[in-house]
């Protein structure tokens, strides 16, 4: 009689010791994947890094890091001004395809791009067993309510009006979309307003004291230009922001390490620099020859390098994948003053800046390293976007992509493997976003911008005048460019290439629809570690 109550008994113990291992399977899984890093930087172009060809000044711990893995001449942000670029990040696909245009959120502006249900990079490394964080901008939009319950519009007096308790948690912040730990600003942190830090969802102190911009220093009498004016919060920081989001973001790998070493983290840091305005921290204040903004950049540089050093120090530099790019081109004035004072040309020699449509808004660094399984020494010309960290990330991660996910993300893991034949494009085609939302594709060398001008800057009027570039077909109606014989983007052959233009506009229609368009391939399966074999040493 005592025999039969146990047969249940062992059913539950089998069941729950299939549990354990299933559990301690996942576990081991997860800790064989590695921590992912990516250092978001702001308007820094492509000519910025001295690994890039800058000479009027150095930046080492980034050429060293470049050195070390894998440096993309090719690689774009999705669009030509940051919002829209921050939401390509996460999301693997273009602002366009939310049904909006691209904006720059200020004030409570809003809400994000982010739409609930969809998921972000951080929600499918987070399912996989990683710990997320974004510490510095985030920038995608946010929701914040009056004591009424109103959604606020933009505008920095809407700042005034929002209801704190009512509008946090947020429901549409990094808590929201992802992330398990943030730091992070609304907006611009030093340029727009609305000047409070939220973390994890929250709002420590809200924005009671009004921001003048003589309060802050002006470096050369020039440097301090696009800091507006507006609510901020008590304490808030402006010239050492950047310092303080490094600070923050070593602090959450030490936590981590100590409290959650059996799982790996996927950080965001997402920097000011080299955004408007140029405020380099005290430490970093001539420690260049070119000025305010040759500072600013080194000051990313070492920041990007303590963050490096705390890897090494944890033991963790192997078994981390560390991605550095930017969000956009140079800012105008930037680009200017520094072609001026210092001969130094942040576009790199492309034409176009911030905003345009033209390469110089849109071609970015792109620097990958992961000591354990990305061989050093190694630059490619393959075609890349900052949307395809998304399908990268999750390749690398075990994850097979949905074909409503990331529809504008490409797995480069065959590029960083280095099994990818330069002369094999693994993305057969790209689009970008400018500033009006017109669209740029590229297909190889050719790029066809449906649109006349820059899509961006105005260049009809000084200062930007004397850097418009030619125009050799100013009455068509857009442009069509051979990169591989015009890299300057010089001679438009909208007329002369007439069926290559329509084969690429036929492309683009198809790419763009709002009901089916993707420019990713559909059935995507990840690769895993596999397709990244450890390398021998």
């Amino acid at each position: 009689m005592m025999i039969e109550p146990l047969a249940p008994m062992t059913a539950v113990l089998r069941l729950m010791v299939s549990l354990f291992v299933a559990l301690f399977v996942a576990a081991l899984r997860a800790q064989e994947l590695p921590n992912i890093v990516v250092v978001y930087a702001d308007d820094l172009g492509w000519g910025d890094l001295s690994c890039y060809g800058a000479t009027a000044y150095a930046t080492p711990r980034l050429d060293r890091l470049a050195a070390q893995g894998l440096r993309f001449t090719d690689a774009h942000s999705p669009c030509t001004i940051c919002s829209p670029s921050r939401y390509g990040l996460y999301s693997g696909q273009l602002v366009c395809r939310t049904g909006r245009r691209p904006v720059a959120f200020e004030g409570a502006h809003g809400p994000s791009y982010l739409e609930p249900g969809k998921p972000t990079i951080a929600d499918v490394l987070r399912a996989k067993g990683y710990r997320t964080a974004v510490i510095g901008k985030w920038h995608v939009g946010l929701s914040w309510v009056d004591e009424s319950g109103a959604r606020l519009a933009g505008g920095f007096e809407s700042a005034t009006r929002i209801d704190y308790e009512k509008s946090t948690p947020l429901i549409d912040g990094p808590q929201a979309r992802g992330f398990d730990v943030s730091f992070v600003t609304p907006n611009c942190p030093t340029t727009d307003p609305l000047y409070v830090y939220l973390e994890n969802g929250l709002v420590p102190v809200g924005a009671t004291t009004r921001h003048r911009a003589e309060t802050l220093p002006n470096p050369g009498g020039k440097w301090r230009w696009d800091n507006d004016e507006g609510w901020m919060a008590e304490g808030y920081r402006f010239v050492d922001a950047d310092v303080m989001f490094c600070e923050r973001a070593i602090t959450f790998v030490r936590e981590h390490r100590e409290r959650h070493a059996e799982q790996p983290f996927f950080l965001v840091l997402a920097t000011q620099i080299a955004h408007a305005p140029v405020l380099p921290a005290k430490p970093y204040e001539g420690a260049t020859k070119a000025g305010p903004r040759g500072d600013f950049v080194f000051e990313l540089d070492a920041l990007t390098g303590r963050l490096l050093d705390t890897l090494t120090e944890l033991g963790i530099d192997d078994d981390t994948l560390v991605v550095v790019t930017s969000d956009n081109g140079p800012e105008t004035m930037h680009t200017v003053w520094m072609r001026g004072d210092h001969g130094h040309d942040p576009a790199g020699g492309w034409r176009g800046m911030k905003r345009d449509g033209w390469e110089g808004g849109h071609r970015v660094p792109m620097l990958v390293r992961w000591p354990k399984r990305i061989a050093p020494g190694r630059v490619t010309a393959q075609l890349a976007n900052t949307t395809d960290l998304f399908a990268t990330f999750a390749s690398i991660a075990g994850v097979d992509l949905e074909d409503d996910v990331a529809v504008d993300s490409f797995d480069l893991v065959p590029v960083l493997a280095g099994t990818q034949a330069e002369d094999e494009p693994l993305r057969p085609h790209m689009l970008t976003q400018s500033f009006r939302g017109e669209f740029q594709l590229r297909r190889g060398a050719w790029k066809l911008l449906a649109h006349q001008g820059s899509g961006g800057n105005r260049y009809d009027k000084a200062p930007l005048l004397r850097h418009a570039g030619t125009e050799s077909e100013p009455e068509a109606p857009g442009q069509l460019y051979d990169l591989a014989a015009d890299p300057g983007e010089t001679r438009n052959l909208w007329f002369e290439e007439e069926t290559r233009r329509s084969e690429l506009e036929a492309l683009l229609a198809t790419l763009t629809r709002p009901d089916t368009g993707r420019s990713a391939p559909r059935d995507r399966k990840a690769r895993g570690l596999a397709a990244l074999p450890l390398r021998v040493r």
